[in-house]
Order: structure tokens, then sequence, then C-alpha cells
């Protein structure tokens, strides 16, 4: 009569894994949010810092750049800075998403939204 009961409990178990999950997607969210990376150009010349989760939060320029015939190659060296932070920006959020599926035992290369 109650034989049906029985997968309740399994039932459970996937509702406290979700939940689990859940919450660790939420301090990977945090976690991202907060780390920082950095993308350089000109050999170091420019500087861009951004969050893992790819905003800009800073540009540092070596003034010894600053000549303004040169006015497209410091742009492009910006761009490039940037272009390079948010990569690695990327590449981060990837690495620790993996992390994050491998400790859980999901499947290798599942795409987890952060």
């Amino acid at each position: 009569m109650l034989k049906g009961l029985g997968g309740l409990g399994d039932m459970a178990k996937m509702m406290k894994a979700a939940q689990e999950m859940q919450g660790k997607m939420a301090q990977l969210q945090e976690d991202l949010a907060n780390a920082l990376v950095i993308g350089e150009s000109g050999a170091g010349l420019v500087k861009a810092t951004a969050t893992a989760k790819g905003t800009l939060t800073a540009l540092e320029i070596d003034p010894s750049i600053f000549n303004a015939e040169e006015k497209e190659v410091v742009e492009d060296l910006i761009l490039a800075a940037i272009k390079d932070a948010q990569e690695k920006a990327m590449e981060k959020t990837k690495e620790e998403t993996r992390k994050l599926t491998e400790s859980m035992g999901l499947p290798a290369g599942m795409d987890l939204p952060v």
C-alpha cells in the first residue's frame, strides 16, 4: 500500500542537492564579483583591472606613452589592455565554474549559468 512513498526520500535528497547547488552558485557569483584580474598591453604600459565578472574597475596608464602624435597607439593599447582583462575574467569564471561542477560531481563541461 505504501510502496510508492519510497521515492519521496530520493526526491528529498534531490531537493536538498538542488538547494546546496543554488547556495554554491550564489557564493560563486559573489566570489567572481570580488575577484580581480589585470589585463596588460604594451609590455605593462597600460593595465586594466576588472572583476572576474568582466566589470572594468581601474585603468592605469604609464605617463611615458602620452604623446599627441601617437594618439591612436595609446587608444589601441588601452583597448588591448581592456580586452586582455575581459579575456582573463572569462577564463577565471570558466575555471571557477569547472571547479564547482567537479566538486559537486557534475559532468565535466556542464555549462552552469554564472
